[in-house]
């Protein structure tokens, strides 16, 4: 449980320092954004499959033991 808290920080940490040096997540081309007067609707598409590509890969090569 310890090691899976450090890898999950390191992440977080990770994602920041991303975000801090200009990588735009959450602004990818296939994220879709629709406003229209005082509604706006935003759903992640491109960066919910990116997430989802990475967490399957590190959970791949730290579930193997």
């Amino acid at each position: 449980m310890g090691r899976l808290l450090i890898i999950v920080g390191l992440l977080i940490a990770g994602a920041g320092l991303l975000m801090t040096l200009g990588f735009p997540i959450g602004r990818l081309p296939g994220d879709f954004s629709y406003k229209r007067g005082n509604f706006s609707f935003y759903f992640p598409l491109a960066t919910s499959i990116l997430a989802s590509i990475i967490l399957t890969l590190l959970m791949m090569l730290f579930g193997r033991r």
